[in-house]
């Protein structure tokens, strides 16, 4: 295993919101408010964790110039994770 992988396992794992939003995502393309309503947490911190995770190459923006209905995607590095936490 890798130190890249190590750390995302590690980063994941240190947030309850990370864990939630990213085993949500496996399921397939969703937007905020489809993520927030089913893993029943508001919108801003759904917000906030994708960002985070984007920034950690765990989730992958198809469409970033859109300002509302951002569509996300799990990455191969978020999959590899799941993987070892889910």
């Amino acid at each position: 295993m890798d130190k890249e992988l190590i750390d995302a396992i590690s980063y994941v794992q240190m947030s309850k919101y990370r864990m939630k939003v990213l085993i949500d995502l496996k399921d397939g393309l969703k937007i905020p408010s489809i993520i927030a309503e089913s893993t029943d947490i508001r919108i801003n911190h759904i917000s906030r964790t994708l960002k985070e995770l984007k920034d950690k190459n765990l989730v992958i923006v198809l469409n970033p110039e859109k300002t509302q209905g951002r569509l996300y995607q799990i990455s191969d590095l978020g999959k590899q994770v799941l993987e070892h936490i889910y």
